[in-house]
């Protein structure tokens, strides 16, 4: 069975990396959308592959992605059960979580999207709870350490849809099919799946 990270573990990662020369850039980028399970089963995983990393909230609207067929959804069963995690399907069916969304692109403005992504792809992906529902979404940004009023506040900014909606434009046009999708250098890797030949690019990279 696979193991899943403790995001007590994660917050105290985070911090041996402060010690990192001031500005460095990271080493890969991560675009998602916490509306897919393929976040989720990427967000379990990708911290502990990658010595620095960006999360960047982007649209699967705009890569047409945002449909999972039966036979999808048993994919997706079977990667997880696969990488030993745990796995069950929200009650409610699948949809733009918008408000999430804003909440994940202040966490990643913070610096703290990774811890954010996680809590919240639990939260719907273990937990089967509606993460655009204020309370649920509260528990997630609290992991993250935002404030309550500060998530409500993001949640509510439209203003930060423009972003997200840009970000899966310029994926389409780069070529990407799916998300989770990783940018290494110039490389994209599509798929939580690539996460670790994303990394071994990375790692080449350096």
């Amino acid at each position: 069975m696979g193991t899943v990270i403790s995001l007590q573990e994660r917050r105290l990662a985070r911090r041996s990396r402060v010690g990192a020369p001031r500005g460095a850039r990271p080493r890969a980028t991560l675009f998602f959308d916490l509306g897919s399970p393929h976040t989720y089963l990427a967000a379990e995983r990708a911290d502990r592959l990658f010595a620095r990393l960006e999360w960047l909230p982007a649209s699967a609207d705009a890569l047409h992605a945002t449909q999972l067929t039966e036979q999808e959804m048993r994919v997706v069963s079977d990667r997880a059960l696969l990488l030993g995690l745990p796995f069950v399907w929200p009650e409610e069916p699948l949809h733009a979580v918008r408000e999430a969304m804003r909440v994940a692109s202040l966490a990643a403005e913070r610096g703290c999207g990774s811890a954010f992504v996680l809590a919240a792809s639990r939260l719907a992906f273990c937990g089967g709870f509606d993460i655009d529902d204020p309370e649920i979404l509260a528990e997630a940004a609290a992991a993250a350490g935002i404030g309550l009023r500060e998530t409500l506040a993001a949640a509510r900014d439209v203003g930060r849809d423009g972003a997200i909606e840009d970000a899966g434009r310029l994926l389409l046009a780069a070529g990407a099919v799916r998300l989770p999708a990783l940018r290494v250098g110039r490389t994209l890797f599509c798929g939580e799946d690539r996460l670790l030949e994303a990394a071994a690019a990375a790692r080449a990279a350096v």
